[in-house]
């Protein structure tokens, strides 16, 4: 989506969207930003690009033909987060008076390196992997809880890894090796063993090797690697005092999104209602470009 002056701002929408509805909501959010990838992503990596690809080749038909639902399907599929856009994003969070921390490697990685550490309370991702790499609290479908999709209303989700474990009576290291079995962005899995399977056979044997060893498999290559990405995740260190929410900048907020990327009143206005409302903003602020 982009304002008439021809600037992409479909990334800033939903972000001024969500960031004012978790304050509004008394959450003190800290987002966290992707770092470089550590390298036994690459297959992964490449794959996704891959898929994007041809998804482009598709829509590029489905539109040729006048296939809109089809079209819309795979427009979804090949959209991606541009430098530009986390930059933008980035200042966006600045003027809200938001912290955000850019991760060291995977941004999963970094927020349960510091959730573990205090803190940060919970971990709020759809990726299950934050649990691998040791978030004691996990949070899934924070922002779209109490939507409906496919028939069915969404729930958000807690997920304490203590009681995971404790209720599949496994070690955090096993649950580990259970993950790299069935498949993780650094390994495919072994073939042949899936969710069901993967549990009673690590249960049973314990660990990958003793696995393998039993049901004459080849160990995973580099599987000492992988598994210290999960254990011991390349992470920044953060001040606590980097993680203090700051002020929100009203008349930085009207330049940024009103004058320069032509966002609404009615837009502007809901957002810093939201602020408001909680005390974000003092009264008599600047909140109109009228005024401004």
């Amino acid at each position: 989506m982009r304002a008439e002056n021809g600037k992409v701002v479909s990334h800033l929408m939903g972000f001024l969207n969500r960031t004012t509805t978790l304050l509004a909501a008394g959450i003190k959010p800290v987002y966290v930003f992707d770092g470089t990838a550590p390298e036994l992503k690459a297959d992964e990596l490449a794959q996704r690009r891959a898929r994007r690809v041809e998804a482009e080749r598709i829509h590029k038909e489905a539109l040729a033909v006048g296939d809109f639902p089809l079209a819309q399907k795979m427009a979804q599929r090949i959209m991606h987060y541009s430098p530009e856009m986390v930059a933008e994003t980035k200042q966006l969070l600045d003027l809200l008076g938001v912290p955000w921390v850019e991760a060291k490697a995977e941004g999963e990685g970094q927020a349960a390196v510091m959730a573990a550490k205090g803190q940060l309370d919970v971990v709020a991702t759809q990726d299950w992997d934050a649990l691998l790499y040791g978030t004691p609290f996990l949070v899934r479908n924070l922002m779209t809880h109490g939507s409906k999709q496919h028939g069915r209303v969404v729930q958000a989700q807690k997920i304490l890894l203590e009681e995971v474990l404790v209720e599949n009576e496994l070690s955090r290291e096993q649950l580990i090796d259970l993950a790299i079995m069935i498949g993780t962005d650094f390994h495919p899995g072994i073939k042949g063993i899936g969710p069901k399977t993967g549990m009673k056979l690590i249960k049973t044997h314990g660990t990958i090797e003793a696995i393998c060893e039993a049901k004459e498999k080849e160990v995973p290559e580099r599987l000492d690697e992988i598994r210290s990405i999960f254990h011991d995740h390349p992470a920044h260190e953060v001040a606590d005092a980097d993680l203090e929410p700051g002020t929100v900048d009203t008349k930085g907020l009207i330049q940024f999104l009103q004058v320069e990327r032509q966002f609404s009143q009615r837009r502007m206005d809901n957002a810093f209602d939201k602020l408001r409302e909680v005390g974000l903003i003092r009264e008599g602020g600047q909140t109109s470009l009228f005024s401004f």
